[in-house]
């Protein structure tokens, strides 16, 4: 089923104006249910809080093109906050709420982010000084040192919005930060045309099943390109309600969804690996109206929506993208004939793909001649979904982004029916939980204890994460391994990363296994560990 069609004709559309257009459309409509408050908004009052709040960023000195961060969990004030910046003319770029002060004021500093709108608790113990470029901070519900009231960006105020100068595939809708294989992350440069193209995407003829009546629930974060433009954005385009979980927690999901309605779900295999195990326990309702469910951000075992089928009855949609596609390339079917759950399924419409041989990966896309049906290659791609670039990394860039294809580093095959499955990652990117953790960044911080004199961290396979970071690590002269030595090197990377990038073992070795020109051997690593 060869997929052509879009939703609607991107051409010049606004993340903003689309998701206000849809407000005037279903102004009685519930819009957002958030539930870390309570508080329920229609789609009349959603629009009326972005226009406010847009005015309100004017008024404290937001220019057009200017950096905005938004630092928050799953909320009402998200949502409103990442659509008013756009409106305002800024780039939002959004910083994962886990993050410790290292990660924050590198995304804040590369960025050149000039607002912060957070909250106290995620701020409480972070030294925001001596950030060049960031102005005012603003919190949402609890007060955090030098900070003003978010509550002050939504008073009146005769603040005038600012005319748009260039067209949508030059104006900036989203700055979210990816983890690359080496240095630290890099923003990416998503359009408005990006994301309202992969939105149309999405929502077009054959895709995804998504309708205006349904209710989605999402605890995957939104400031991920998976929670903003697979629920936030979509859900609110169409007029459909979106329920917002501030995280995952077996017992609140499985509640809300009788209490909701839920119709459908953004899953991915640990969460849903979760509810399979409520299920065998009898704590998933029985009653529920959850039509499907869609899993994406990590790979997923063949046997896993097998067993979430059999317990629960819900079918499941497996997708494929990254950050740079906005998200969103490939989607599975629910139609019988065409249901593949092991599959990520074919390309969205305007989605070209090739896959590429290993022996040809520095040639060209356009002359390089593809993999027979069911052989292994890269998955190289191109469509009006992928990214304008890296923020500051020209480099990094030109090394994805190649006469208009962006090479995935993904090994794929594609069956005679077009079906497409992920087989393995040619890249070094660790995924837990599908979240991406960069081993180079994790090294980075290791390497700056007085100890450690050489290290290598490496994915190792786990039933509930997926992949869970290993670091191997060679001391110094004067210190020895030992369980303590442990404990202190685990303790040191958590006080400085977020949680999911903390290494979950240490293993002590003599020397890193590298090779001639001092790439660590990864492969060799990993097989230490089975």
């Amino acid at each position: 089923m060869l997929r052509t069609q879009l939703y609607a004709d991107p051409k010049d559309i606004f993340v903003h104006d689309a998701v206000l257009d849809s407000c005037r459309k279903h102004a009685r409509k519930t819009a957002l249910v958030d539930t870390s408050c309570g508080r329920r908004l229609t789609y009349a009052e959603y629009g009326e809080t972005v226009e406010a709040l847009a005015r309100g960023l004017v008024a404290a000195g937001v220019k057009p093109g200017e950096v905005v961060a938004i630092f928050l969990c799953n909320s009402w004030e998200f949502c409103a906050a990442y659509h008013a910046v756009t409106l305002a003319g800024a780039i939002p770029t959004l910083l994962n709420p886990t993050y410790r002060e290292r990660e924050v004021r590198y995304q804040l500093g590369n960025s050149g982010a000039v607002v912060l709108i957070t909250d106290g608790p995620n701020i409480s113990g972070i030294n925001l000084a001596e950030l060049p470029n960031l102005r005012r901070v603003f919190c949402t519900r609890e007060q955090g040192s030098g900070s003003e009231p978010f509550s002050h960006l939504l008073k009146r105020v005769s603040a005038t919005l600012p005319e748009r100068d260039q067209p949508s595939d030059e104006i900036l809708a989203a700055l979210p930060y990816s983890s690359g294989t080496t240095g630290l992350p890099k923003g990416v440069m998503l359009s408005h045309r990006n994301l309202v193209a992969n939105v149309y995407q999405l929502l077009g003829p054959g895709a995804a099943m998504l309708q205006p009546v349904d209710n989605l629930l999402c605890f995957l974060p939104l400031y991920h390109i998976y929670g903003l433009n697979v629920a936030l954005n979509p859900m609110l385009m169409m007029g459909a309600t979106l329920v917002l979980m501030p995280r995952f927690n077996t017992g609140h999901l499985t509640s809300l969804l009788t209490e909701e309605s839920i119709t459908t779900m953004l899953m991915v295999p640990p969460a849903m690996n979760a509810l399979c195990l409520a299920a065998e326990a009898g704590e998933f309702p029985k009653n529920h109206k959850v039509r499907w469910v869609k899993s994406g951000a990590a790979p997923l075992a063949p046997e896993l929506p097998r067993r979430f089928t059999a317990l629960t009855g819900i079918l499941v949609c497996q997708g494929y993208g990254m950050t740079e596609a906005s998200p969103v390339t490939h989607v599975g079917y629910l139609e019988p004939e065409l249901y593949r759950p092991d599959s990520i399924g074919h390309p969205l419409a305007q989605t070209e793909c090739r896959v590429i041989g290993q022996q040809n990966l520095n040639a060209s896309a356009d002359n390089t001649a593809e993999v027979t049906s069911g052989e292994p290659g890269e998955l190289v791609m191109r469509g009006p979904q992928f990214m304008q670039g890296y923020w500051k990394e020209p480099d990094a860039t030109t090394a994805v982004l190649r006469d208009g294809w962006y090479w995935s580093g993904d090994i794929v095959t594609r069956d005679v029916e077009g079906f497409y499955r992920v087989v393995d990652r040619r890249k070094e990117m660790i995924k837990y939980k599908g979240f991406p953790v960069a081993p180079a960044e994790v090294e980075a911080v290791l390497l700056e204890h007085a100890a450690v004199r050489e290290c290598g961290v490496v994915g190792r396979p786990d039933a509930a994460a997926g992949e869970i970071p290993v670091a191997f690590v060679a001391l110094r002269d004067g210190f020895a391994s030992s369980k303590k030595m442990e404990d202190e090197l685990c303790a040191f990377v958590a006080d400085r990363l977020t949680h999911y990038k903390q290494p979950r073992e240490v293993h002590f070795v003599e020397v890193v296994p590298k090779t001639a020109s001092g790439k660590i051997l990864r492969r060799e690593l990993r097989q230490l560990i089975r």
